[in-house]
């Protein structure tokens, strides 16, 4: 049995900026995005897949950066929620957020809002038990969800020019 490289070499895009370094085989791709390079929006929680914290997209899906490695991401686009944010695909939303305090202390707001943007990207006005549905893989200890499935469903309805 041969014993694993010590670090590989890595090269993708993070929110359309190109990346190489030489990672360790075993670095989560959240825990690279937060200590190699500062983007700290996505959160490490449980570190076992179950609360969304760490949400990102990678080549356009969303998925959880605490599962996933950097080596993983080679050759990949990686959009943190840092670049979702920059990029204004979803200052409605933010907005809204804010406006119907669905983001409270803050810390499971990034993972929403990755899969708030999932949701909103289908062409369809989604019902609050599809927005629930998304969400359930998402804690959050503050808000109760009722706020954050508010925030998300005016969005929808007001990018579909759905009545409320």
């Amino acid at each position: 049995m041969s014993a694993s490289p010590k670090s590989m070499d890595v090269a993708f895009v993070v929110n359309g900026t190109a990346v190489s370094e030489a990672v360790a085989p075993r670095t989560t791709l959240v825990d690279f995005l937060r200590q190699r390079l500062g983007l700290t929006g996505s959160h490490v929680g449980c570190e076992h897949g179950v609360c969304g914290a760490c949400h990102v997209r990678v080549d356009g899906r969303v998925l959880r950066g605490c599962l996933f490695l950097a080596v993983q991401a080679d050759g990949a686009e990686v959009q943190t929620i840092e670049g979702l944010s920059a990029s204004g695909e979803i200052a409605d939303l933010q907005e809204v957020f804010v406006r119907r305090n669905a983001m409270q202390c803050g810390f499971c707001t990034p993972g929403m809002l990755m899969i708030a943007a999932e949701v909103l990207a289908r062409s369809e006005v989604p019902s609050r038990a599809a927005i629930r549905d998304a969400l359930s893989g998402n804690y959050c200890r503050c808000t109760g969800y009722q706020s954050i499935v508010d925030a998300i469903e005016e969005v929808a309805r007001a990018r579909h020019g759905a009545a409320a």
